[in-house]
């Protein structure tokens, strides 16, 4: 191959990220294109809280549970100890909300690295109903929120239901670029799975199912000793021949960090996470890196029509699938404000990949771990994670 063949063929490699833009611009004018699903089945349901700690505005998120416009449905806290701070505000919720049946349990009872999914492991074999709602702490909810997350099992086909989340409208620059990132970057790539291969994974801020989908593969014993519990639980219910479905409807999550290191712990956490759950998933994100190719694609053959080609190529496409998704769909209008720094996302977004590479731990809760053969190991001179 001949220098100038080289250069075309490097051209080329460069503008496949714009064909996946395009594969998600349509994947999510199809996916938030579909009519709503309605169904008048309620049955009773159980909603699993695993608790460390008060996150932010916990009362309101915790009371946003109480006001469901459902029949009849317990929600159960497991909390690390009863002098943990979290306890006064679940004491507070019972006082105010004296009709709705609450109940804490105290500890997982298991010494498992990943003790969120010991607290869930618990958490079911002590709920009363057959489905369940699983969500982290620091969501909040709209009162439509259990029939829209629980009516869709009605289908026996279905074996778990998940759905979007957005942060909280907060203005701190850490804040912004996450939501950006989150639209523009995660959910684009969840709706090209979407399209191309079915959800094979929940989102771990609601995952709707029931004992008996649990109970398939083992339940959370099977993975309290694992990262990515949340993508596991979708994955495994997919494993064993049942639909995860996605819809379309968002809860609102606490950003859980305050500055812009937080935000970059969070993320490289994640990365090294998926390159050990998906290592070939993972190492194929560099193919949906939009800004690092086109600026290769300069560097490659340095002129003006190749700038202008590469680069408002790479910004038309990455504007109108933020749009689509993240305003059309999501109906998040104030992400036009968000939007000029779609860029910065990527870029930081394309540093994280790279690093995650030679990152060996992870960071999680004050702790550090190893992850070895999909396992969770705590750093020895670490405690064990809550």
């Amino acid at each position: 191959m001949n220098s100038s063949l080289a250069v075309y063929f490097l051209l080329g490699v460069a503008a496949l990220p714009f064909i996946y833009y395009l594969i998600a611009l349509y994947s999510s004018w199809r996916f938030f294109g579909q009519p709503p699903e309605r169904t008048g089945k309620t049955p009773p349901v159980s909603v699993l809280k695993p608790i460390r700690g008060v996150d932010p505005e916990a009362y309101e998120n915790f009371a946003s549970l109480c006001r469901q416009d459902y029949p009849e449905y317990e929600i159960l806290f497991c909390v690390d100890r009863r002098d943990d701070p979290v306890v006064s505000v679940i004491d507070r919720l019972s006082s105010e909300f004296p009709l709705r049946n609450i109940r804490v349990l105290f500890g997982s009872g298991s010494t498992a690295p990943n003790d969120k999914v010991a607290k869930l492991r618990r958490l079911v074999d002590e709920a009363q109903n057959e489905v369940l709602v699983i969500g982290d702490s620091d969501v909040r909810v709209a009162p439509d929120y259990l029939r829209s997350v629980v009516g869709p099992l009605a289908d026996p086909a279905v074996g778990a239901v998940t759905c979007f989340y957005l942060p909280t409208d907060d203005q701190r620059f850490a804040a912004s670029l996450q939501a950006v990132g989150m639209v523009s970057d995660f959910y684009a790539g969840i709706l090209v799975a979407w399209q191309l291969d079915g959800v094979k994974f929940a989102l771990g801020p609601t995952i709707a199912t029931t004992r008996a989908r649990l109970a398939d593969f083992g339940g959370f014993a099977a993975i309290e000793s694992r990262p990515g519990d949340d993508l596991l639980v979708g994955r495994l219910i997919a494993d064993h021949g049942h639909e995860v479905k996605l819809i379309p409807y968002t809860v609102l999550k606490l950003a859980g960090y305050h500055t812009f290191g937080e935000l970059l712990e969070k993320r490289m956490r994640w990365m090294v996470v998926m390159r050990h759950m998906r290592p070939w998933g993972h190492f194929g994100l560099l193919l949906t890196q939009g800004l690092p190719w086109s600026l290769a694609a300069i560097a490659i053959h340095p002129s003006a029509k190749i700038a202008l080609a590469y680069l408002a190529t790479y910004l038309l496409l990455r504007i109108a699938l933020t749009w689509s998704i993240g305003i059309r769909g999501l109906k998040r209008s104030r992400l036009w404000k968000e939007m000029s720094l779609i860029m910065v996302w990527d870029a930081v977004a394309f540093a994280i990949w790279g690093a995650s590479f030679v990152r060996k731990k992870l960071r999680w809760r004050d702790a550090d771990y190893y992850i070895r053969d999909g396992v969770l190991c705590p750093e020895p001179s670490s405690p064990t994670e809550s």
